[in-house]
């Protein structure tokens, strides 16, 4: 598997621009990110926050861990000690994903993202029996836990609580109340982690099945990924979505995710049977892809200081707007994502937060060893 992986690549652009159209309505919201804990308005809305919710943040954990099983094939060819270096990696990531929450954004997943990375890091390279005794596990602890938040909803009002009063008309007063409230931005953790782990390790496993391959193993497993994962997780997600906000963990944690590994087998089908040469979009969406940890940050600067009242204040001027101005305004952000990763990708072989993190991932090896 030497070279970059084609399908990898769209898989990413895709699963950060689906990942905008989930976090997009919190920058619209005109109650700010507090208000978008109180849930839809009506059924349109909840359907149209449907489309994306949840789906490309659980298809952007699947390729985190086939990310992370790379590197430890990678390490293994060339005799290295695993996880070695990898934790450093994690540290990293946990820093930036800190960064990331207290200066731009309230829910963040860098964070999580690194905290399963040193657990998933340890099993990952273990026999099949030690990886299946992880996954199992955690997808019962996951769902139980889905399972009590839900029976504590219906026993209460079937919403998330009030709004929190985030101050958006300074950027400092933003970042106070992201402190001061880091509990409540916080608490998806308790769902983040599990299932993470329970996607990091799927994904691992796809990788060594030939999920992205394109050969007949794989396309008979992309075939039964979109089957499955579409066939019976968009139907689910379409009835817990409708079914009120009592079942709001399932539709996001257990119906979503389902959907991911569908998206997942279907653009990796239709990546390999497009064989035009590329357009705009194709090529918008492979760039975003190769610098998704920039655009990821990226997007959330841009869609910050297009919103928010200390920046350009859209949602104060067009909020009115409803629906239309959410969707425009992911149409916009997405837009200039793809031109500014086409642009950048053109002249560098990396993000260009990815290169700064592979400068911090590298300086500590190439220091000398004192003698």
């Amino acid at each position: 598997m030497g070279g970059r992986i084609t399908a990898l690549d769209v898989l990413r652009g895709v699963a950060i621009l689906g990942t905008l159209g989930t976090n997009i309505w919190i920058f619209t919201h005109p109650a700010g990110p507090g208000g978008f804990l109180t849930g839809a308005d009506d059924w349109g809305e909840a359907l149209l926050r449907m489309v994306s919710n949840g789906k490309f943040l659980g298809l952007l954990s699947i390729l985190f861990g086939i990310g992370l099983a790379l590197q430890h094939a990678s390490a293994v060819r060339r005799g290295q000690k695993w996880p070695g270096w990898y934790l450093w990696r994690s540290a990293l990531l946990l820093f930036e994903g800190l960064l990331h929450y207290v200066l731009i954004f309230e829910f963040d997943v860098l964070m999580f993202y690194a905290i399963v990375s040193v657990v998933v890091a340890f099993v990952v390279g273990r026999s099949d029996r030690v990886v299946r005794a992880w996954l199992g596990g955690a997808l019962v602890l996951h769902l139980a836990f889905v399972g009590l938040v839900t029976w504590l909803m219906h026993l209460g009002d079937g919403s998330l609580g009030g709004s929190l009063p985030i101050d958006t008309s300074t950027w400092l007063g933003q970042v106070r109340s992201r402190i001061e409230y880091a509990d409540v931005f916080r608490a998806e953790v308790v769902f983040v982690l599990p299932l993470s782990t329970v996607l990091f390790l799927a994904g691992a496993r796809l990788l060594r099945a030939g999920a992205l391959e394109d050969s007949e193993r794989g396309l008979r497993v992309q075939r039964r990924l979109a089957g499955w994962g579409l066939g019976l997780g968009l139907p689910l997600n379409v009835v817990t979505t409708l079914a009120g906000g009592e079942w709001f963990a399932v539709d996001r944690y257990v119906s979503a995710p389902i959907v991911s590994f569908g998206l997942l087998g279907a653009i990796t089908m239709l990546v390999h049977r497009m064989r035009a040469p590329e357009g705009f979009l194709r090529r918008g969406v492979t760039s975003v892809g190769r610098s998704a940890l920039s655009c990821y940050i990226a997007q959330n600067v841009i869609a910050s200081v297009l919103c928010y009242r200390w920046g350009l204040d859209l949602t104060g001027r067009l909020g009115h707007l409803g629906v239309w101005y959410t969707v425009g305004a992911w149409v916009v952000v997405s837009a200039l994502l793809m031109l500014g990763a086409s642009w950048w990708m053109k002249r560098f072989s990396r993000g260009p937060v990815e290169a700064a993190w592979n400068w911090a991932y590298r300086a500590p090896q190439r220091r000398p060893v004192a003698v």
